[in-house]
């Protein structure tokens, strides 16, 4: 009976395994929850500068899998901490003594998650610098997107001819497929006719009946950004932009049905042949 109570442990021994044991369960589930903000802080990046036409470098990758190495870090370690607090608590049953030393799950944790760090610093510090970079050299690409000032959902296209050639380029292309051009106003011609200097701006409206008026029974108010347009202008350092309405920005605007969405996503290609 004295041997069996010499042998017995504390209560106070079981009380301190359970609170290491939870505050390891506390770790794991911090690790996961920070490992998933991360994942997804890099998508909302991508989304974010795509929906202000700003040129992207696809940062969400590298915080992807930053965040998925932080939630498999938490499993982990929710893993061997059951596994260890139950061993532990058996070998306090038994009567066995625990050796005190450094605990080999907090040093590798901490490796870790150094480990991790390091990698996110490389990371916030290259991309603003890889970004830059791509906006530096985005004037000598064809498909050039201007940033907009304001998010008004409008796309801006750098055209590789003069106004007058991409207007006739564009009209060839709509005649082409099939589309009714409505009306081409040249807001600079009346310009002048009043007296006043304006760099050469024309815009083409043009669609199809049948698919706009799809598209106005879905959705009426949709009616106020119809027909399609593209606007065809150019800016104080002469150059010419091929301007148009945000398909996904008109989607969300009227809440047109994605199945109809093929009806006005046809400027998006419109433009980019006229601006070739």
């Amino acid at each position: 009976m004295d041997a069996e109570a010499t042998h017995q442990p504390d209560l106070r021994t079981y009380l301190a395994a359970e609170r290491t044991f939870l505050a390891w369960i506390r770790t794991g589930v911090a690790c996961m929850g920070f490992g998933f903000v991360v994942a997804r802080f890099g998508i909302f990046l991508h989304e974010f500068y795509l929906g202000r036409n700003v040129p992207s470098v696809q940062p969400y990758e590298p915080s992807f899998w930053i965040g998925v190495a932080l939630i498999a870090a938490g499993v982990f370690m929710n893993v061997i901490s059951a596994w260890h607090h139950a061993r532990l608590v058996g070998q306090l049953n038994r009567g066995e003594t625990t050796p005190s030393r450094p605990s080999t799950q907090a040093v590798t944790l901490a490796l870790f998650l150094a480990v991790i760090g390091l990698a996110m610093v490389i990371y916030l510090i290259s991309f603003p610098h890889a970004r830059s970079h791509t906006q530096s050299n985005s004037g000598n690409k064809e498909d050039t997107f201007m940033p907009s000032i304001a998010d008004n959902g409008i796309i801006n296209k750098l055209s590789n001819h003069p106004v007058d050639e991409t207007v006739a380029k564009l009209k060839s292309i709509v005649q082409t497929k099939g589309v009714m051009l409505f009306a081409l106003i040249d807001h600079s011609g009346e310009a002048e006719k009043v007296g006043m200097k304006m760099k050469p701006t024309k815009l083409l409206i043009f669609g199809k009946p049948k698919a706009g008026t799809s598209l106005m029974l879905a959705a009426p108010g949709s009616a106020i950004d119809l027909p399609l347009k593209i606007l065809v202008w150019e800016d104080g350092q002469d150059k010419v932009w091929v301007s148009y309405n945000s398909p996904a920005y008109l989607q969300e605007r009227h809440r047109i049905p994605s199945e109809l969405m093929q009806n006005i996503t046809v400027v998006e290609g419109l433009a980019a042949k006229a601006a070739e």
